[in-house]
């Protein structure tokens, strides 16, 4: 098999998606056109020009990058691909950077290859109807919708939350929400926020930062109380209470894949105020 690996851009989303859906994911045009300005995405093309593999490299702000998208084309698997493309991914940003990523099964072997190693755990919530009513009142906090204005706030949020400040993806992202939400104190400040995320299939909520699990259980009421269709949500490890609440709103946890780092002795420590991450492609 002749294939060749090169950047991808724009005119390449329609195989991407294609390719996605070959593996049974639903990345859609409005995922892969912010995969595309938030990172680089690197891939195999066979003689007739089809994308055959995948893989994306979203390098944040200082500290973190994370790698998402990988795929390869069951025809065109065993033959490395994948580390090839993953390999290329790595290359092109500063060793100094910490890279991460949320492994499959299948993909889990490989990236031990390449010297990632476990350092965390995702659970992984779908729900086909929300049931509300299961958050009891929390005084002293309110969401509202989100404002330009609000972006530097969110944005500080989110990379403590995080760990690293990811001003191209998180603007990006908003652009593409459904719904963008902060929630403010009896003071009227910013101290948690919100996004979902209409995709083909899920309305996925996510990222969800917060200082407590109640403001994040409202921001959760609020993004999902009016959408007809399935959800999901991926949240990091430790939130039992937060979990509690999605069991009893209808969620069930589907699977519990692992956070892989290369230089996990530099992963900048977050807050523990991220409830949600915004996908396992971004972190």
């Amino acid at each position: 098999m002749t294939v060749e690996l090169a950047e991808l851009n724009h005119n390449d989303i329609p195989g991407l998606i294609n390719l996605s859906a070959s593996v049974g994911w639903d990345y859609d045009e409005y995922e892969v056109r912010t995969l595309l300005k938030s990172g680089r995405v690197f891939g195999h093309k066979n003689h007739e020009g089809r994308v055959v593999s995948s893989a994306a490299i979203i390098p944040y702000d200082t500290k973190l990058a994370s790698i998402g998208m990988v795929i390869v084309h069951k025809d065109f698997r065993g033959i490395g691909l994948a580390k090839e493309a993953v390999q290329k991914c790595t290359d092109s940003v500063s060793k100094e950077m910490v890279l991460m990523l949320i492994a499959t099964n299948e993909g889990k072997p490989l990236y031990e290859k390449l010297g990632f190693t476990t350092v965390a755990f995702i659970s992984k919530f779908l729900c086909d109807k929300f049931v509300a009513g299961n958050l009891q009142n929390h005084d002293g906090v309110f969401v509202e919708d989100f404002n330009p204005s609000d972006f530097p706030k969110l944005l500080d949020l989110d990379g403590a939350a995080f760990g690293d400040k990811r001003s191209i993806f998180l603007s990006s992202r908003i652009r593409q929400a459904h719904q963008c939400l902060v929630a403010k104190n009896n003071k009227g400040e910013i101290v948690g926020y919100g996004l979902s995320i209409k995709g083909p299939v899920n309305l996925i909520l996510g990222p969800i930062g917060a200082p407590d699990w109640k403001t994040a259980a409202l921001i959760i009421e609020k993004l999902a109380i009016k959408h007809e269709g399935r959800l999901r949500i991926d949240v990091p490890a430790g939130k039992e209470d937060f979990m509690s609440f999605l069991e009893l709103s209808g969620f069930a946890k589907v699977n519990t894949p692992p956070v892989m780092a290369k230089g996990s002795a530099k992963i900048p420590p977050g807050n523990n105020m991220l409830y949600a991450i915004a996908s396992q492609a971004y972190g």
